[in-house]
């Protein structure tokens, strides 16, 4: 067997194995995430079960999931109870208890008005994705533009026609953390990108960029990464048709 045989045989073996890796690696972390997840939750509720109801009293083994629904179930009904002006009453209630806890009402408020924030419909959350510079002039960073609210620091440090909005600069590869800074509307560069795109270019450290729309020359969009157009669809230049008062004399 010669070298070249032997030297593409193993190309060949190493890219069967980046191949499976690819395939496999994001399948393995998802279920251990989801394994883990379930593993917690059911350690925190199967021991408030009571043995008649726990399915692993009865059985051999553990029932991995069983505490999940339970909470599930429960959070639900609860919700469903909270729904009702009894159930109103008692979280008021419960509310103004944790309100003259010095330390326990500043923690439980804020994250209330997080939670809230986040899970409601009405379109408080981070509405667009944008670029600002920094930390430098001529460097650009992905921000996540909140939407205008009139708040203290607008009354005080707004110029006119030129208002200061929140964005949320997240870092790599953990969004959840950051920068909230204000910056002038005139200096946030807009972009298409929904938020989830913005997030995967985050998390994946700009390895997974999203598909953008393309306007050739021609006014037609072309769907696709960013890129050349091909050389098939740039626009071929007018030929110039000669006359016979043109052509050279022979």
């Amino acid at each position: 067997m010669s070298d070249a045989l032997k030297t593409s045989g193993m190309t060949r073996l190493r890219n069967y194995f980046l191949t499976g890796f690819v395939v496999c690696a994001p399948l393995a972390i998802t279920a251990y995430i989801a394994w883990s997840l379930i593993g917690w939750v059911d350690s925190w509720v199967k021991p408030y079960i009571p043995v008649r109801y726990n399915p692993d009293t009865y059985l051999p083994f553990p029932v991995p999931g069983f505490g999940l629904i339970v909470a599930l179930i429960l959070i639900t009904f609860i919700g469903f109870m909270t729904a009702n002006i009894v159930g109103r009453a008692i979280v008021n209630f419960g509310e103004r208890l944790l309100g003259r806890m010095p330390l326990v009402r500043g923690i439980y408020r804020s994250l209330k008005q997080i939670f809230e924030t986040v899970l409601s419909n009405k379109g408080d959350m981070f509405r667009q994705v944008g670029l600002v510079e920094y930390p430098r002039k001529g460097v650009w960073s992905l921000v996540f533009v909140a939407s205008e609210k009139e708040t203290e620091i607008n009354q005080k440090l707004d110029r006119e026609g030129d208002p200061l909005i929140a964005v949320f600069m997240p870092c790599t590869p953990n969004p959840t953390t950051g920068f909230l800074m204000y910056v002038p509307k005139s200096d946030i560069v807009s972009l298409d990108m929904t938020i989830e795109d913005g997030a995967k270019l985050i998390v994946s450290a700009g390895l997974v960029a999203p598909a953008v729309k393309m306007m050739t020359v021609n006014g037609e969009q072309i769907h696709g990464a960013l890129a050349n157009p091909p050389l098939d669809m740039m626009p071929q230049p007018a030929r110039r048709s000669r006359t016979a008062s043109s052509r050279p004399n022979r």
